[in-house]
C-alpha cells in the first residue's frame, strides 16, 4: 500500500470536531476543526447534541476536502478517535433518543449508590460487587456518576419513556460509527467503562453476564463487541456522496480519545509514558498486564494493542482551566469587554508566564473545577487560588494557573511509577497543551523528567486514528509506529528550580488535605 494512502481522520472532542487527512507514515496533510456547544445544566448535568456532532463533522470534512489536497482515490478509511465515558440511547434506526450524557455529568451518583449497596462498601459499592468488578473488568463504576454505567441508570430511573425506546446504548465513538456505516458496535476500550465486560484476556473482550444483570440494564440494550483494529465496513451511500467519497472508502473502527493519543504519541512499547494536556488531561503507558490500584484510581485497561493494556490515569480538568480563565474572568462577555475579536489567548499566555519565575511568586493554583478522577476520586473539590497578595500581578496568575496543573499532574506520579514497578522516562507530551513551551518547560521542572514535545501534538489523537486505521487496513503494524513519530524540542528538567516546585508540590497537596472537608460542606 502506498505511503501516500490517506486516512480521514476524525478527532471529536468536549470542545468540537476535527477532521484532518493523514497518510498511513503519519504525515498530517491538513485538517479543519468546528465546534460544537457545552450544556451545562443546574442540577450536575453536561450534555452535547449528536447530531450536533455529525453536522460539525460533515462540516468540517466538506471544508478539508474541498481543498483537494489529495485525489479522492488516495483516502482509504475513515476512523474515528472520540471522547470517552459518553452516553447516546438510540432507537433501531439509530436516532439519538436525547442529548449525550458526557463524562462530566454527575447526576447518576444516588442511582448508583442506590443500585450497588451492601455490606461493607468500599468505594462507594458492597465488598463483593466490588471484588467482582475488579476481577474481571479491571475496574468498577465510579460513584460520582460520570461514566456510562451511571448514565444509563439515569436515563433508566430519570427518562423511562427514553428507557424503553432505546434499542442501543451508544458511547460517542459507537455513535460516530453508526453514522458511517449503520452498524451497532462498540471497540474494546468503547465499552470499558459501561463495566460489563469480562476483560481478562485483551484479545477476547466479551460480555458477562453476571455483570450485565448486576449493571440493571437489559442484555440486549448492549451492542456487539469489536477490536479497535476491525474494518467495520464501506461508507454509507449518503454519507459517501455528501463527502464527495465512494462507499470503498473502509471505516475502521477507531478508539476513543486516550487510547488514540497514546499511538499518535508514539508510545506503543510497553511503558513508554505519555501525557496529554487538553481540556482534561491523562498518564498513560501500555503494559503487558492487567492491574488495578482500586486506592489511587489507576487501572490498566483494554486498549487497541494486542495482548497489551492501557494504564491510565484522568485528571479532570487541565487545559479546561485555561478556557475557564480566557472565557469566565479575561474576556467574558459583560460590560467590561470592550474588545469584540478576542485575540489568540493562548499565545498571549505563554508570553505572560514566561515572565514569571518558576513558583509564580507564591501563587499557587489548585486545578479541580469540575473534581477530580486520580489519584483521589472526589467530585466534591472545587479550584482555587490561594496565596494573593498585593504585590502580585495577573501574570503571576496566570502563571500559576499553568503550574497548578503540572503539580496535580506530579501527584500521579508516585502511584503511577508504583503501578509499573519502574520510573518513568521521558515522556512524551501531546494535546493542545503540548503547543506551549513555556508550559513543557514548566512539567519538565515540576516532574524532573525529560519532556518530549511531539511534534503538532494537538494532531496526536488523529495521528493515532490514522495508525490505528493504517493497521487495520494492514499498511503498518503498531510495532512500526515509533520509527515515525517526531519530536519538535526536548526539555530536561532545570536543577535550579527542583527545590522551589518540591515545597510547591508539598503544600499543594497540603491544601487538598486540609480543604477537601470544606469542599464536601459546600458541595454536597
Amino acid at each position: 500500500m502506498s505511503s501516500e494512502t490517506v486516512v480521514l481522520a476524525v478527532d471529536l472532542g468536549t470542545s468540537g470536531v476535527k477532521a484532518a487527512l493523514v497518510t498511513v507514515q503519519g504525515r498530517v496533510l491538513g485538517w479543519k476543526f468546528e465546534p460544537v456547544n457545552l450544556l451545562i445544566t443546574p442540577d450536575g448535568g453536561a450534555e452535547q447534541s449528536p447530531e450536533e456532532w455529525w453536522q460539525a463533522f460533515l462540516s468540517a470534512s466538506r471544508r478539508l476536502l474541498a481543498q483537494n489536497l489529495v485525489p479522492a482515490g488516495a483516502i482509504r478509511a475513515v476512523c474515528c478517535s472520540t471522547q470517552g465515558e459518553g452516553t447516546v440511547p438510540v432507537d433501531k434506526d439509530g436516532n439519538a433518543l436525547m442529548n449525550c450524557i458526557l463524562w462530566m455529568d454527575m447526576r447518576a451518583a444516588p442511582y448508583l449508590r442506590a443500585r450497588f449497596r451492601g455490606w461493607p462498601r468500599v468505594l462507594g459499592a458492597g465488598w463483593l460487587q466490588t471484588l467482582r468488578w475488579i476481577r474481571l473488568t479491571g475496574g468498577m463504576p465510579s460513584m460520582s456518576g460520570k461514566d456510562p454505567a451511571g448514565h444509563m441508570l439515569l436515563i433508566r430511573e430519570k427518562f423511562p419513556e427514553v428507557y424503553a425506546r432505546t434499542y442501543k446504548f451508544l458511547n460517542v465513538l459507537d455513535y460516530m460509527n453508526l453514522r458511517l456505516t449503520g452498524r451497532f458496535a462498540a471497540t474494546h476500550d468503547s465499552i470499558l467503562t459501561s463495566w460489563v465486560t469480562d476483560n481478562r484476556d485483551p484479545d477476547q473482550i466479551h460480555y458477562d453476564r453476571g455483570l450485565v444483570r448486576v449493571s440493571g440494564i437489559e442484555a440486549d440494550k448492549f451492542p456487539e463487541i469489536v477490536r479497535c483494529t476491525t474494518v467495520l465496513g464501506g461508507l454509507k451511500a449518503g454519507v459517501a456522496a455528501t463527502l464527495g467519497l465512494t462507499t470503498e472508502v473502509q471505516v475502521v473502527a477507531g478508539s476513543i480519545d486516550n487510547t488514540a493519543a497514546a499511538i499518535g504519541a508514539g508510545a506503543v512499547e510497553d511503558f513508554m509514558t505519555h501525557l496529554y494536556i487538553g481540556t482534561s488531561s491523562w498518564m498513560a503507558a501500555h503494559v503487558p498486564f492487567k492491574k488495578t490500584d482500586v486506592f489511587a484510581s489507576l487501572a490498566s485497561v483494554p486498549c487497541a494493542l494486542p495482548q497489551r493494556y492501557l494504564l491510565t490515569a484522568l485528571q479532570a480538568t487541565a487545559g479546561g482551566n485555561l478556557a475557564f480563565l480566557r472565557d469566565n474572568i479575561l474576556y467574558h462577555k459583560d460590560e467590561l469587554l470592550r474588545e469584540e475579536n478576542v485575540p489568540d489567548v493562548f499565545k498571549i499566555l505563554d508570553q505572560i508566564a514566561a515572565r514569571v519565575p518558576a513558583g509564580s511568586n507564591g501563587v499557587i493554583y489548585t486545578p479541580w473545577l469540575w473534581g477530580e478522577r486520580a489519584p483521589v476520586e472526589n467530585r466534591t473539590l472545587r479550584a482555587g487560588l490561594y496565596n494573593l497578595s498585593l504585590h502580585n500581578t495577573r501574570a503571576d496568575i496566570i502563571r500559576a494557573f499553568l503550574e497548578g496543573v503540572a503539580l496535580n499532574t506530579r501527584w500521579l506520579v508516585a502511584p503511577f511509577e508504583k503501578f509499573m514497578g519502574r520510573t518513568m522516562a521521558p515522556i512524551n507530551l501531546v494535546g493542545g497543551g503540548g503547543n506551549s513551551d513555556v508550559w513543557c518547560q514548566i512539567f519538565a521542572d515540576v516532574l524532573n523528567v525529560e519532556i518530549r514535545q511531539v511534534r503538532d501534538p494537538i494532531q496526536a489523537n488523529a495521528r493515532g486514528a490514522a495508525w490505528i486505521a493504517a493497521v487495520g487496513l494492514g499498511a503498518i503494524a503498531f510495532s512500526d509506529v515509533p520509527r515515525l513519530v517526531e519530536f519538535k524540542s526536548r526539555y530536561a528538567p532545570q536543577a535550579e528550580n527542583r527545590a522551589r516546585y518540591d515545597d510547591r508540590f508539598a503544600v499543594f497537596t497540603q491544601i487538598y488535605r486540609q480543604m477537601k472537608s470544606v469542599y464536601r460542606r459546600l458541595n454536597p
